[in-house]
Formats: structure tokens, sequence, C-alpha cells
């Protein structure tokens, strides 16, 4: 594809005009500050801002507490304690229990529930109180709202318990994967977001740890003291948020600029020059913020509808639903399709257990792929790969064999870790890039609302695919998410595009100028055209902006 190159529009060139008093300080600070980043190695990047990683890294582990707690109700349903309990008799396997696939629909979809309330939630109070407050308040509901699942006595009160839970998971789901990408710079911005999706299987490792750990506990305790343990981190998450900095790009957005000067005074590296560094850095947040005010002034949840943005919430909600329609749906039922493909109930758990580490194994490798491949790239590829497993899958379950179970386990696993490595961590840097900054919290919203949306979706079919007491597939339930993620390889194809390496400004000026996604590698970007002497004083500018530069090579390296 012929390169091109793109620069500001002419909308957002006067925007800064109007915005700014001193538009050509301004200008040469921010322009320092975004080559300063540019020039940035991983090496370089991680030595010099591991307060950035540090906070970026402890943030999101608010994540454990959603992965863990939407795979334990999931794992129950397969846990004899708990059939005993609330279940009802299978009239097929005389002296057994299960839950029904209905009120296996209406636990799992409780939690989601829950997180759409606490999705709009977030995105009211990040932009009133930023990210750090609002953190610490779901912390202690979230303290409160445990008793409910812990102590319930019925069904229906346990799907009040997770609405409830799940109100702050929402919260999470979105303030930990914006904080990660705003504090960091771009070149580690990946590695930060898709740590967060780490997080959210470290939880379901842990779960599924548990799940095992309490197998051969009686009564009521197996499945009170998975939920018990979720007590153990919101105390420590809370004192992490107390003395955490703020989002210098929140801050700004709220109009206190003094607040996120002193983010970047903690977050930046020390040195005789940090005090440039600080007030460059500074520059670019406000020179972009600005920007964004061109095209979202008033920034409402109808404003993601409009112009360009229109663009980027299809690209956020198509991106977050496809990681349940490529397949991962059956992860989270894995243990009850497991035991419908004919495995028993320990067995099934041990090899929940091999699924959930691919979490943590597949987010390592995927690190790896980071520097050399782009987001897009690893997002298509990934999908592509689990839709030729997923037709296996399928077909294998048309067989009885034990040879035919087995398979179906390994390329379960298998799958899992392919969905690890790729579409699963590459998700969160391309939903954190696209959306412009002052709609990025109520863009992400909306995707991971779609998410949630879908998540209702085939928490509904799911259980009646796989259950005995439903349509009951078995592993014939994979032919239905192969159809589903084929569909998200074609959009893929022609509507996602690729962001690697590209800081906040230079995706906001793609966007403006309508650069089709398959044009977006291969595309250059100006990002200070029409800013440069007829702002002002030019020449001002220019020294300002020789000695910010030669301020960060100083320690660039």
């Amino acid at each position: 594809m012929a390169p091109k190159t793109v620069a500001i529009t002419n909308d957002g060139v006067q925007a800064i005009k109007d915005s700014v008093d001193h538009v050509d300080n301004l200008i040469a600070q921010a322009r320092a500050s975004d080559e300063a980043d540019q020039r940035l190695t991983i090496r370089g990047a991680l030595a010099h801002h591991k307060t950035a990683v540090f906070w970026s890294m402890v943030l999101s582990l608010s994540l454990v507490m959603e992965g863990y707690d939407l795979v334990i109700i999931n794992s129950f349903y397969g846990q004899e304690q708990f059939q005993r309990r609330f279940g009802t008799p299978v009239p097929s396997k005389p002296g057994t229990y299960g839950i029904t696939p209905s009120w296996q629909s209406g636990l799992s979809n409780s939690a989601l529930v829950g997180q759409l309330t606490g999705l709009l939630i977030n995105t009211w109070a990040q932009d009133r109180f930023g990210c750090r407050k609002t953190m610490m308040f779901f912390m202690v509901w979230m303290v409160c709202a445990i008793f409910i699942p812990f102590f319930s006595p019925s069904l229906g009160v346990l799907a009040f318990g997770e609405v409830m839970c799940g109100i702050p998971w929402g919260v999470f789901q979105t303030l930990s994967t914006t904080y990660a990408s705003e504090v960091v710079p771009t070149i580690l911005r990946p590695y930060a977001t898709s740590w967060v999706c780490m997080c959210w299987g470290l939880g379901i490792l842990i779960s599924s740890g548990v799940v095992r750990g309490v197998a051969e506990i009686d009564g009521n305790l197996a499945w009170r003291l998975p939920f018990a343990l979720q007590w153990v981190w919101p105390v420590p998450l809370f004192i992490a948020a107390y003395f955490a900095p703020e989002s210098p790009w929140n801050a700004v957005r709220r109009e206190k600029p003094d607040e996120a000067r002193q983010s970047l005074n903690r977050l930046l590296p020390d040195g005789e020059d940090k005090p440039q560094r600080v007030e460059a850095s500074l520059a670019y947040i406000q020179y972009t913020t600005e920007l964004e005010k061109a095209e979202t002034a008033g920034a409402t949840f109808a404003d993601c509808f409009r112009g360009t943005n229109l663009r980027r919430t299809e690209i956020n909600c198509v991106v977050w639903a496809a990681q349940i329609l490529c397949g991962n749906a059956l992860l989270g039922f894995s243990v009850e399709f497991l035991e419908a493909a004919g495995f028993s109930a320990t067995r099934a758990d041990d090899v929940n257990i091999a699924l959930s580490a691919c979490y943590i194994i597949g987010g390592v490798v995927c690190w790896f792929l980071m520097p050399h491949f782009g987001r897009a790239t690893i997002y298509i590829a990934g999908c592509s790969i689990m839709f030729m497993f997923l037709i296996v899958i399928g077909g294998l379950g048309f067989a009885d064999s034990a040879s035919a179970k087995t398979a179906i386990a390994i390329l379960f696993v298998i799958t899992t870790l392919v969905n690890m490595i790729t579409t699963g961590p590459a998700c969160y840097p391309i939903v954190a890039e696209t959306p412009s900054g002052r709609l990025r919290y109520k863009t992400v919203t909306i995707g991971r609302f779609v998410y949630n949306l879908t998540g209702i979706f085939s928490n509904s079919v799911t259980p009646r695919m796989v259950s005995p007491l439903g349509w009951n597939w078995g592993a014939k339930a994979a032919l239905f998410y192969a159809g589903t993620d084929l569909l998200c390889i074609i959009w893929c194809w022609f509507r996602l595009p690729e962001t690697k390496d590209r800081p906040f400004g230079e995706i906001d000026i793609l966007f403006d100028n309508k650069v089709p996604a398959r044009a977006f590698k291969y595309t250059s970007v100006v990002q200070f055209e029409g800013l440069g002497s007829e702002t002002g004083s030019l020449s001002s500018g220019k020294d300002d902006k020789t000695a910010a530069i030669h301020n960060v090579e100083k320690i660039d390296l």
C-alpha cells in the first residue's frame, strides 16, 4: 500500500489557537515530549519509568477479583456440594443433582447486570472524582457486598449478591485499563494493558485452584470458603489506591493542571532536568486534550456516536464482543463442558487448572510478540487459529471414544493458550488506544457494556448447549462459536486499524483524517502541522523546544 501523510485538521489547529494563551510555548514543549516518547526503547522506558509501571501493575490487580468470582460461580455448577445444596435431581442420572440451565444463566448474568451498572457509574465517577477516589470507594463497597453471597440461603439471594458484587467489578473493568494506558509511555502501553488481561486470568487461575482444593470438603463450606477468600483483596488495594498518583490525563480533563503536574512529578524519573520533562509532558497532555475538544466539546455519551468517534466506538464494541464470540465463552463453563464431554468432576477440575494457567503463560508469551507484531495482526491471527481448533473440537463431539474425549481436552487447552497469547491480551491495548482522550472512559464503557451484553447472551445459550438438562450438545457447542468467530475475523480484516507505536495524538489525527483501517500502518502523521510561525513568537517557541529536547536527551537511553 502506498505511503500517505496526514496532519492535524483545520478544526484542530483553530481549537489550539483559540484555547491556549501561550500557544507557541505549549507546542514547542508538546513536540519535545512527543519526540522524546517516540525515541524511547523498551529497556530505556522500563529503566526510567519504573514508578509508572509499578502503579499501573498494582492498580490492575483489581481485575483479579472479577476474574476470580466470575469463574468461581460457573465452576460451582459442576461441584457436587453446591449441586446438593441448591440443585434439582437429574432424571437421566439417578442420585445426582444439577443446577438448571435457567438458574445457571440467571446466576452468571446477575454479575453482568451489576457490571453494566458499575460501568455507567464509573464513567461519571472518574470524570468527577478521578481514578484513585473512585477505586477506593468501590473497594469499600466490595468488602460489604461479599457478605451477601457468603451467607446466601437460596439461589435468589446469591443472584442478588452477584449483582451487588458486579457493580464494583464493572468499575474496575474500565478503570484499570484506562489508568494503565495513561500513566506509562507509549512503548510500554501494550504491556501495561495486556497485564490487565493477565490479572483477570490470574483471578481465574486462583479460582480454579481453590475449586480443586475444596473439592474434598463436605457441606456448605465447600462453596462458602471460595467466596470468603475474596476479602483478601480489597483492603490492600484500597491502601494502594490511596498512595497511587492520579492519572495526569484524567487530571487535565478535569481541569486540574496542578494535580496533573504533581502526578507527573511522581511518575517521571528523577534528574536535574525533571522540571522541564514534567512541563513538556504536561504540555503534550494539554495539547492533545485541546485537539480532542475540537471533536468532542461537551463530551457526552451521544458524542461517541457522532463523526469520527462513531468509528472508534464501533471498533471498541466489536473488539470487546469478539473476546466472547471467538470461542472464549466456552471457558467460563469449562468444568461442565468437560463433564458433558465425558470427564469425571475431579478430572474436569484438573484440566480447568491447566486452562486457567494459560492466561498467565499466554500473557507472558504475548509480551515477546508485541515488539515484533502489531495489535491487529496478533488479534486477527488468534481468531483465525481458534477458528480451526473450534472446528476440530466440534467435530470430535460426534465421537464417543475415550481417545476423542482426551483429544477434546488437549485441544481445549491449546485453544485457550492460543486465545491468551493473541486475542486476549491484544484486545486491551486496542480498546485503550482507539478512543479519543476526552471520550476514552465513555467509549471503553460502551464497548465493555456491549461485551457484557454479549456475555449475557452467551451465558443464556452456552449452558443450554452444554448441560445434560438442556440441549446436551457437549463438545459440539464449539461449532456454534466457530461460526461467530468467522464473522469476527471478517470484520477485523476490513475494520480493525493498526495502532502499534502510535502516541494518542497521532491516533487522533489518523481518525480525524478518516484513514482506512488497512492504511493505518502505512500512513505517516505530522502532529504539529499548521502550528508553527503563524501562532505567534516562533523564535521563543523554538528556543523552548530546543531546550526541552536537549534536556530529554540527557537521560533517554
